[in-house]
């Protein structure tokens, strides 16, 4: 697809409202998202920022653009450093290992890799050369071997998050220092102190204040001024805020074009976060539910307005996506029998004028959503459904059709596919794996949720067949309710009984 022909909007928080997306070089995009803060398990506030933009990267590839995705790992922070010293281990130690943990985890939500991962313990000499830029600039003032950011030199201030400079308080996550020349100026270069990973600076050993980082980090991938920089909402203020000061104090060129935030996860009405306690873990909802059912669920409203946890809204998008795959694999076996037939047949036949038609309808919604404003809710609902529906009406007609209309629908139903297929490819909703694979993945998933076994599944089976020739009605239904209350739907197919993971009758609470 021709990027220069698609018109994608994007809502930027800098200017409050949707805009046309024009890069800077034609074709090519430069992308920032901050990443983790690598001291413990990401929970999935964390993977909602990582899919949102994960589909971003994806989709402007799918437009055609060469996109440079740098998205960052901060290893050097007070949290890890906290952390380390409770566990008796070195800081950096620490923090490389959640950030490989990190990566598992997007491994398991289908979220390609970026382009670079900079680590700041790696890009000291880029932070450092930073600080000299904006103290020769006279923005910036060294206190005792702290470096402090002077937020009255930066007449623009406050014009992303909306804050007043006289209502903000200091941007740092420590006590306002009465040394600042303002409250609301922000270390840039903090001094060492016992027990902390130091670097060599002109300002003596030390080790940087947050917000540095990721200003030193997007320059020295990107440029000084770049297309798009994302991260969650709660990173508006004082965040992204001080990066943009410290990026424009240094470089006269420097600053974003756009500014993308995705909106949190809460829990009983509360942000997810880690200081709240009120956090799952993205290891922990995966034991229990596929990775793609809660990349699924994290993609289930738009990016920018709050989700609400439940495991309701994860059974929910595991029937939907189970629903998918075994309409897709029930296609395959369907065509199986008529492959060499197709393959012989080589593009003689055409598709039908409906399955045109079933098509268009679905491109044309997916991509309409998309360029605005990447709008996944309810995104495999519509026309997406209509074609699943497509199939699964076809399927059954195949063997009664004469060969020049079975060949036709053939060729439709292998069309259909390709197209919803490249739709779940440009939503991270397709794997290595083949749609039987991850059928029984999701399968083995629900018997987990259901605290059950496929032996436990066979041995209910068994008793529901005796009932049911004993003429014990009631007790085939119990049976059948029973499992259907955990998830679990038996389906009796002709003379066999086979189960499907279906919503459970009674939800789980959020808890």
């Amino acid at each position: 697809m021709e990027a220069e022909k698609m018109e994608l909007k994007l809502y930027n928080t800098m200017t409050q409202r949707k805009e046309v997306f024009t890069p800077i070089n034609p074709g090519k995009v430069g992308l920032y998202v901050c990443g983790i803060t690598a001291y413990d398990f990401s929970h999935i506030g964390h993977a909602r920022a990582a899919v949102s933009f994960d589909v971003l990267y994806r989709y402007l590839r799918h437009l055609g653009y060469e996109v440079n995705f740098v998205r960052n790992f901060t290893d050097v922070d007070d949290k890890i450093i906290i952390r380390a010293n409770e566990n008796g281990e070195e800081p950096l130690e620490l923090s490389n290992r959640f950030c490989e943990e990190y990566l598992v985890d997007m491994g398991a939500l289908q979220c390609l890799l970026p382009t670079h991962q900079p680590r700041v313990s790696d890009h000291m000499d880029h932070i450092i050369d930073m600080i000299q830029k904006i103290i020769e600039k006279y923005c910036g003032y060294d206190v005792d071997g702290d470096v402090f950011f002077s937020v009255d030199k930066s007449p623009n201030y406050g014009k992303l998050s909306g804050q007043l400079l006289e209502h903000t308080r200091a941007g740092e996550r420590v006590a306002v220092d009465s040394r600042k020349r303002n409250p609301a100026d922000f270390a840039l270069w903090k001094a060492v102190k016992p027990g902390e990973p130091s670097w060599e600076s002109p300002w003596g050993r030390g080790r940087p204040g947050w917000h540095i980082e990721c200003s030193a980090m997007s320059a020295h991938y990107l440029s000084p001024k770049f297309d798009i920089h994302g991260g969650g909402a709660d990173l508006k203020f004082p965040h992204h805020e001080n990066e943009l000061a410290q990026t424009c104090a240094a470089c006269e060129d420097g600053g974003v074009n756009y500014w993308l935030h995705n909106g949190h996860v809460t829990i009983n009405n509360e942000k997810m976060a880690k200081s709240k306690k009120n956090f799952k873990t993205i290891r922990e909802m995966t034991e229990s539910y596929h990775p793609l059912a809660l990349r699924h669920f994290l993609m289930s409203a738009h990016y920018r307005s709050p989700l609400s946890f439940s495991a309701s809204q994860l059974d929910s998008s595991s029937e939907a996506l189970y629903y998918v795959y075994q309409t897709l694999q029930d296609l395959n076996d369907a065509l199986l029998p008529y492959r060499e037939a197709m393959s012989e047949d080589s593009g003689k036949s055409e598709q039908t004028a409906e399955a045109k038609d079933i098509i268009n309808k679905l491109k044309s919604e997916f991509e309409g959503k998309m360029l605005d404003d990447l709008n996944t809710a309810h995104i495999l609902t519509g026309a997406y459904q209509d074609a699943l529906k497509f199939i699964n009406a076809s399927i059954g007609k195949l063997k009664k059709m004469q060969k020049k209309q079975r060949m036709s629908l053939l060729v439709s139903l292998v069309e259909i596919e390709k197209a919803a297929r490249e739709v779940l490819d440009v939503l991270g909703l397709l794997t290595t794996l083949s749609y039987a694979e991850i059928l029984k993945e999701m399968k083995q998933k629900t018997l987990t949720r259901a605290g059950l076994s496929e032996e436990d599944i066979s041995q209910k089976i068994e008793e529901r067949i005796m009932a049911r020739k004993n003429k014990e009605f009631e007790k085939s239904d119990e049976i059948r309710a029973e499992l259907t209350v955990k998830g679990i739907a038996l389906m009796d197919i002709g003379k066999e009984t086979v189960w499907r993971p279906c919503f459970p009758l009674q939800a789980n609470s959020s808890d």
